[in-house]
């Protein structure tokens, strides 16, 4: 017998809710140690290499926790990474309020890193393998909404705490609320059909098809599954274009955002901010939440290429303009950088949705999990490096580089981006395998 659509519809809002609630603690976790570093720094007197590495060490831990967690998703099930990784947000959160130096804040950070390299890696993954296709993208990037929302929200209770003694420990502790609503929301959520069937376990699949009505085509995933270990399997002819593509456009993206929105306050007060610095990145996060949410209503109206290439050049030159003319009216600053943060936001919305699309159900989280890693490579050591690059090199050419960046990934997706807009999970692979092997 089927299930009725309210139960089904019930089954979709709990997960959707339960995965964009985990988006937005990513971004509040990432988002917090930017608003609360400046206090940070001058409690537990840091110097400029020690800053970097603490606002780096949950990036840090997203390189280990992508390809770990992803892995163990593969082979194990979604279900219980989707709860496991939740864990190590709350202990992560409530362990920050009772820093008592910079290495213990680096080391939690990092654990909390980890979780959240889990959470990229199964989030979306189990989401888009209960989505239908015709709205699969919007569903998807609306996670990214999320995560800037989390993102911004982190830098506004910075600001609000600013001037509270200890007010960054209740910043950065904050987050433990975010994870128990979290927590809850996900228990009773069960497996992915798709992974079931990846596994050969034809009819507990079935019954979850049947009961849920899926659009899953169930031979075509039968005839995906891959019998290979996930991370091998990544580096085969059939998938490394897959996983050259997904790494790179999403390392293009985010480390200028990363290198930049962490030290915000910094960037902007070298350009003539003054005490406004802080409000100024606040500002600038408001305007990446509605890229985001602009990218989110776009993705499948213009379909993802769009979303992606042009984007990705017209930022450039945003940062290009600063870079070379750092002595800007501050109206053309404040331009550049909220062209920047619009379209930098409005392409990222794709990060939750091409890497779900370009690997088959077999190795997807793993293929998720690893390009996730490989895209906190570079915002690892942007954001590491950019307090030292200011001091040193100066803030034009620090932003020249953020623009390289950039131009680089247009490049790579000008030649490497499928457009996948209105496929089938499994379809999109095929069209991504066909074009690899032509």
């Amino acid at each position: 017998m089927l299930t009725t659509v309210p139960t089904r519809r019930r089954l979709r809002t709990k997960l959707t809710l339960a995965t964009q609630v985990g988006q937005g603690i990513d971004g509040y976790v990432l988002g917090g140690i930017g608003a609360a570093l400046p206090a940070i720094t001058t409690d537990l007197a840091m110097s400029e290499w020690t800053a970097g590495l603490i606002g780096a060490s949950a990036l840090i831990g997203i390189f280990v926790g992508g390809p770990l967690f992803g892995w163990f998703a593969d082979r194990y099930g979604r279900r219980i990474v989707f709860l496991t990784d939740m864990v190590l947000f709350l202990v992560g959160s409530i362990a920050q309020f009772f820093v008592a130096d910079a290495w213990q804040l680096f080391v939690i950070r990092l654990l909390m890193g980890i979780a959240i390299g889990g959470e990229y890696a199964i989030g979306a993954p189990l989401l888009s393998e209960y989505a239908p296709r015709h709205n699969r993208g919007k569903l998807l990037a609306s996670l990214e909404v999320s995560w800037y929302a989390g993102f911004m929200l982190a830098f506004a209770v910075g600001y609000a705490l600013s001037e509270v003694d200890d007010g960054w420990r209740w910043t950065l502790g904050s987050s433990t609320v975010i994870a128990l609503v979290c927590l809850a929301l996900r228990g009773g959520i069960p497996e992915s059909a798709r992974w079931l069937l990846s596994k050969g376990r034809r009819a507990e699949a079935e019954d979850l098809i049947e009961r849920y009505e899926l659009e899953v085509d169930v031979e075509t995933e039968l005839a995906d599954a891959e019998r290979r270990d996930s991370l091998r399997a990544l580096f085969t002819r059939e998938h490394v274009r897959s996983t050259v593509f997904a790494s790179s456009f999403w390392a293009a993206l985010v480390l200028p955002y990363f290198a930049i929105g962490t030290f915000s306050p910094q960037v902007l007060e070298t350009l003539g901010f003054g005490d406004d610095a802080l409000a100024g990145s606040l500002a600038s996060n408001g305007i990446a939440v509605l890229g985001v949410a602009a990218g989110c209503l776009l993705v499948e109206r213009i379909g993802r290429r769009r979303l992606l290439i042009p984007p990705f050049w017209i930022t450039a030159a945003a940062l290009a303009v600063i870079g070379f003319w750092p002595t800007a009216p501050m109206a053309v600053v404040v331009i550049c950088f909220l062209t920047f943060s619009f379209l930098n936001a409005a392409s990222s919305a794709l990060t939750a949705v091409y890497p779900l699309e370009v690997f088959p159900t077999a190795i997807r989280t793993t293929g998720v999990g690893f390009a996730t890693a490989m895209s906190r490579v570079g915002a690892a050591v942007g954001t590491f490096l950019l307090p030292v690059a200011l001091t040193h090199l100066g803030t034009g050419p620090t932003l020249l580089i953020g623009a390289a960046v950039l131009a680089a990934g247009a490049v790579l997706s000008h030649f490497l981006a499928p457009e996948t807009t209105g496929l089938d999970l499994s379809q999109a692979v095929r069209t991504v395998r066909r074009t690899s092997e032509g």
